[in-house]
C-alpha cells in the first residue's frame, strides 16, 4: 500500500521520504547449527516452507531491509552465505574472519558487519559486491552486533573483556567502548528504535541498558541467564531469552522492570519479533525447535520443529519493520531520500 510522504526528525536532521509497505508475509530463518542449514518459517502460518543449505555450523542471521537478502554466518567455515530471499537459494558465499557468529546489516543495506570471535575482529562487507572492504579491532571473542537506526553506530559485545564496543560506521573505527560489570559476560544486543537505549543480554544474568548519547550504563535488569535479546517494533517491550532455565523475560522498557516470564524450549538462544510485533520467535537448541509467543497474552502458541541445534541469533524475521514517532510504518528503507550510511 502506498502512502504519502512523511517526516522524521532524528539525528538533529530533517528526513523526508515516501515509502511502500513490503508486501507477502514475513519469514523467519533459522539457522541449525548441527545440520548445516537454514529452517525457512512463514511467520503466517508457522510452517516450515523450505530448508537452505549453507555453510558449516551457521550461527548469526540477519535480513536486509529491503527484504531480498539473508546474510548467514558460519562458524565452522569462516564465510557468510548470502541468501536470496526470492528463490531461497544461496547466491554468493563470502570468506570472512576467524569462527564468524553475529552478524548486522546496516539501514540503507549498503554495508554487512560480521563479528569474528577467533580474530576479535569485525569484518566489514560491501554489500554491493560482497567483498570484505575493512576489518575492525575490537578485542578478545567478541560476539554479537547491532545496528542502531540511521547506521551511524555499530555496537559489538565484546565478552572476553566485559565491554561493549561502539563503533563510528563513517571511519569503521571504535570510538569507546562501554565497560560492564565483571563477569557480565555480554552476549547478545539491541537497539530501540528512537536510538535512545543500547540493551545488553548478559550471561551473569543481567541486562545492561546504555543510554546511547552518553555511552553510559543507565541501568541493569535482573533476569535469568541471559543469552539474547530483542527489542519490539515500538519499543515498548525487550524480550530476554534465558539459556539454562528454558525461559523468556519480558521487560517493559519504560520502567526497566521484568513484567513477565514465558516458559518456552530447553536452552533458547536467538530471538526476534514480527514486524507487526504481535508474535515473539524463539529458537530453542535443547529440542530443536521454536517457540512461537503471542505478545498480547505472552503465551506460547505453537512450537514449530526445525533442524539440529537452531541457534539464529540476529535479526532473523523479514522485513524490518521501521516505526516512527509519528506512527508511520516501513521496511524499505531504500526509498528513503536521505539515509545516514
Amino acid at each position: 500500500m502506498k502512502s504519502k510522504p512523511r517526516e522524521i526528525l532524528t539525528v538533529g536532521c530533517l528526513f523526508s521520504f515516501a515509502s511502500i509497505a513490503a508486501s507477502g508475509q514475513p519469514s523467519a530463518y533459522i539457522t541449525n547449527s548441527a545440520d548445516n542449514n537454514v529452517s525457512v518459517i512463514d511467520t503466517e502460518t508457522l510452517v516450515v516452507t523450505t530448508t537452505v543449505t549453507v555453510g558449516g555450523e551457521p550461527q548469526g542471521v540477519a535480513v536486509n531491509s529491503a527484504d531480498t537478502l539473508v546474510y548467514v554466518a558460519n562458524g565452522l567455515d569462516d564465510t557468510v552465505s548470502v541468501i536470496e530471499v526470492a528463490s531461497n537459494t544461496v547466491v554468493e558465499t563470502i570468506t570472512v574472519g576467524d569462527n564468524p557468529q553475529g552478524v548486522a546489516v546496516s539501514p540503507n543495506d549498503q554495508r554487512v558487519y560480521v563479528v569474528n570471535v577467533q580474530d576479535g575482529t569485525v569484518s566489514v562487507i560491501d554489500a554491493a559486491n560482497n567483498t570484505v572492504i575493512d576489518t575492525i579491532i575490537v578485542g578478545i571473542n567478541p560476539l554479537r552486533a547491532a545496528v542502531r537506526r540511521g547506521g551511524d553506530r555499530l555496537y559489538v559485545t565484546v565478552p572476553g573483556e566485559h565491554k561493549v564496543s561502539v563503533i563510528d560506521t563513517t571511519t569503521n573505527t571504535v570510538i569507546t567502548d562501554v565497560q560492564l560489570p565483571v563477569p557480565a559476560g555480554p552476549a547478545g544486543i539491541d537497539v530501540t528504535p528512537d536510538r535512545s537505549r543500547v540493551y545488553v543480554a548478559n550471561t551473569n544474568g543481567s541486562v545492561s541498558v546504555i543510554d546511547s548519547t552518553t555511552n553510559t550504563i543507565v541501568d541493569t535488569i535482573t533476569v535469568g541467564s541471559a543469552e539474547a535479546v530483542a527489542v519490539s517494533p515500538n519499543g515498548e517491550r525487550a524480550y530476554v531469552t534465558r539459556r539454562f532455565t528454558g525461559e523468556m523475560d519480558v521487560i517493559d522498557t519504560a520502567t526497566n522492570t521484568v513484567v513477565d516470564t514465558v516458559a518456552v524450549g530447553a536452552i533458547p538462544r536467538g530471538v526476534a519479533i514480527t514486524p507487526d510485533g504481535l508474535r515473539v520467535f524463539v529458537a530453542n537448541s535443547g529440542p530443536d525447535d521454536v517457540s512461537v509467543i503471542d505478545t498480547a497474552t505472552n503465551a506460547v502458541i505453537e512450537t514449530v520443529e526445525v533442524g539440529l541445534d537452531p541457534i539464529a541469533f540476529g535479526e532473523f524475521i523479514t522485513p524490518r519493520l521501521l516505526i516512527f514517532a509519528d506512527g508511520f510504518e516501513s521496511g524499505d528503507t531504500s526509498k528513503w531520500s536521505n539515509t545516514i550510511p
